[in-house]
């Protein structure tokens, strides 16, 4: 356990920093451009970008030691993160706040690039659990995971918002740089106890094991579809991706909205804990699907008047039922899939979840700022919902939001029915 501390401990550092500059850039690119677009482009290329990779990732992590997959995430980040550096010292920023330029989006590229391979890390980082951490505890491990993901998650909405709103991108990028290169010396000093590499016959010759994932999903009765149960989450978080930051930009100055980010990440925090204290349940395959109704009501219920308390605490109460969800994914794959496998099977889920929030992204982005809230900012809009919506600037957004709340609620529901979720349920319980 000690071992699984340190390595848990490392990885959130390297996570605090690559989301910082990352809600960063966002928090900077909508500043500049006042675009609901931009952030709907970046979040969705961003997820685009991890479904793309997921899978190799997977199979990265199969075939290495875990310790060398960190090491190789932790400085290709690095890399990433100095070249965006250099970029931004010989454009100056000004040059590079132009939405319409190439030179925009290959600076936003190479930041998400950075950013993206840092999730190979967290790939390693789930197989680890199960190389280090007692069966019968792997759910409060997970939980662990999910308090100190949002420890960061405090840290870096604060420190986001400040270091745009006070020290600019420049230092921000300086900062990120820094904290990159400091994690990654600290890593060189961490042993994670793996004496042979677990993987199956002619992986060595394989950048991308596609059909050894598949194989590892179907030889589980069930796996597939916890796959699809989590993809639902993501299909509305694309939503939230695209639009969260606009709608709290709009109502809080980006000092105030980096702080309440912060405040709602100790729900994250909360959450994390109460698994690490009383575990998922017996059968966590129901608990995911309870919580995706949780998440639905609450997306629904956030934004239905233009008040910034409700828009916070909505956020809080959904932060604590996140690591819910995550945690509860993790604990059967982990408890139904053979350690060898881990890594393609985390990767293939990562691939799938990943690629529904680009697709609710790109679409809502342009649909929002196009046709919703051009609609809701018409007096005849704002007289047709201000029922249901209230009055406020932001009315387009509370719609989109109470429609997404409302269809994950509905997706849960029959996804209780299936054939899918009974059989899942029956294999983990059978484990």
């Amino acid at each position: 356990m000690k071992n699984f501390y340190s390595i848990l401990a490392n990885t959130v550092v390297a996570n605090i920093t690559t989301s910082y500059l990352w809600f960063a850039l966002t928090f900077w690119a909508y500043l500049e451009t006042r675009s609901v677009l931009a952030t709907a482009i970046i979040g969705g290329m961003y997820m685009l970008l991890i479904a793309f990779f997921g899978i190799a990732f997977g199979t990265f992590v199969d075939k290495r030691k875990k310790k060398y997959v960190m090491v190789v995430s932790s400085l290709t980040t690095l890399s990433m993160f100095s070249l965006a550096g250099l970029f931004y010292l010989i454009v100056g920023e000004q040059g590079l706040a132009d939405l319409s330029s190439p030179v925009f989006w290959t600076f936003v590229m190479i930041i998400l690039f950075g950013a993206v391979i840092e999730n190979m890390r967290n790939i390693a980082l789930s197989t680890t659990v199960t190389l280090l951490v007692e069966k019968t505890k792997r759910d409060r491990a997970n939980g662990l995971v999910g308090a100190a993901q949002g420890i960061g998650f405090i840290v870096t909405s604060a420190l986001s918002g400040l270091s745009i709103g006070f020290l600019g991108l420049g230092w921000t990028l300086l900062i990120a740089i820094v904290v990159t290169a400091l994690a990654s010396l600290h890593l060189l000093t961490i042993s994670i106890p793996e004496k042979t590499i677990a993987h199956g016959p002619n992986l060595e010759q394989k950048k991308i094991d596609f059909k050894g994932s598949i194989q590892a999903i179907h030889a589980v009765p069930g796996l597939l579809a916890l796959i699809f149960f989590s993809t639902f989450n993501n299909l509305i978080g694309g939503v939230y991706m695209a639009l969260m930051d606009p709608y709290g930009l709009t109502i809080f100055s980006v000092q105030e909205w980096g702080f309440v980010f912060a405040v709602a990440g100790t729900g994250f925090v909360a959450g994390g804990l109460l698994i690490a204290k009383f575990g998922l349940g017996k059968n966590p395959v129901k608990t995911l699907l309870q919580v995706l109704i949780i998440m639905g009501v609450l997306g629904a219920l956030f934004t239905i008047r233009e008040w910034g308390w409700l828009y916070a605490g909505g956020i809080w109460l959904y932060m604590c039922i996140v690591p819910f969800a995550e945690a509860a994914e993790q604990t059967i794959v982990q408890r139904v899939v053979p350690y060898e496998r881990q890594g393609r099977v985390f990767g293939f889920a990562q691939s799938v979840e990943s690629a529904a929030a680009p697709v609710t992204a790109f679409m809502i982005g342009p649909i929002a700022e196009f046709f919703i809230l051009p609609y809701m900012n018409t007096s005849e809009g704002q007289q047709q919902f201000q029922w249901l919506l209230g009055t406020g600037d932001v009315r387009g957004i509370a719609l989109i939001f109470l429609g997404s709340g409302i269809a994950m609620v509905l997706i849960a529901l029959i996804a209780f029915q299936s054939k899918s979720y009974k059989t899942l349920s029956r294999t983990y319980l059978a484990s």
